[in-house]
């Protein structure tokens, strides 16, 4: 059972039968999110291997030991999270994702959406384990591949469209992916976009987006309908993408709304940006 992630950092990791094999040098040096939130002030070769390691002793990442709910979330505003809150609220009927062990998946379950996604990073292959595809079908899951777990987010969206849902928000991690979902109706939210390479078309085809390590996307983005966070901001750059934005922000207390202009950022931001 292999599984390729692309984890903190950057930095590629291979996983096979429940072990870590192979972890790349990271690109991203420093992260505010896991200094925060896991102590690790610098992102090395060794830190993400123990990081992994820690993942799958805690939450069965790419083993059939993986739990599939959540109903707390791990960062206010993460994507998952948003598109719980989405789920939750109605703005949406279903969402398009991808998890380890299973591929896409396409759920209108809040807390399958958290549970698969609140912790993961950008999976780029992984193999099909049969206990973990079984949990997810149990509760509200449909795999689009269970003998491959196939990532294809665009053949995610149009079964989506045959099951019968309308308002299908999708996760992507390219511009053309972002393209042709939109051309399916689907609303797009960019997820693990460090490196992306700047286009004008990104604030077009793209309805959210997490601005990840990106330098482009901090300097060159303009039209900003709503941003959340400072640190490593997501941005709407759609009225939908702002409606689901201010949906999560009801699910949270504490919640300041200002008047800026976009996009608004603090000192402690990724290093370096790529």
């Amino acid at each position: 059972m292999r599984h390729v992630m692309e984890a903190l950092g950057k930095a590629k990791v291979i996983v096979e039968d429940g072990k870590v094999v192979y972890v790349g040098e990271p690109k991203v040096k420093y992260c505010p999110l896991f200094a925060k939130h896991r102590g690790i002030k610098e992102i090395t070769k060794e830190e993400i291997k123990k990081n992994i390691e820690f993942r799958i002793k805690d939450f069965g990442l790419f083993t059939k030991d993986r739990k599939v709910l959540e109903k707390d979330y791990i960062v206010p505003f993460g994507a998952s999270e948003i598109i719980m809150s989405a789920l939750k609220r109605k703005v949406v009927d279903c969402s398009v994702i991808v998890s380890d062990c299973a591929g896409t998946v396409i759920t209108n379950n809040p807390y399958l959406v958290q549970g698969l996604c609140g912790r993961i990073s950008g999976i780029i292959e992984t193999s099909p384990i049969k206990e973990v595809i079984e949990k997810i079908e149990e509760n509200g899951g449909i795999v689009l591949d269970k003998e491959k777990a196939k990532i294809d987010q665009v053949l995610g969206v149009k079964k989506a469209k045959e099951l019968g849902f309308k308002k299908i928000i999708v996760t992507v991690t390219s511009l053309e992916e972002a393209k042709k979902c939109k051309e399916l109706g689907a609303i797009t939210f960019g997820v693990h976009l460090t490196g992306i390479e700047w286009s004008e078309e990104i604030e077009k085809y793209f309805d959210l987006l997490t601005s990840c390590a990106s330098k482009c996307l901090r300097e060159r983005l303009r039209n900003i309908k709503a941003q959340i966070g400072k640190t490593i901001p997501i941005f709407a750059l759609s009225e939908v993408g702002k409606e689901i934005l201010l949906e999560r922000a009801k699910d949270l207390d504490g919640v300041l709304i200002t008047l800026e202009s976009l996009p608004k950022l603090n000192e402690n931001q990724p290093r370096p940006l790529l």
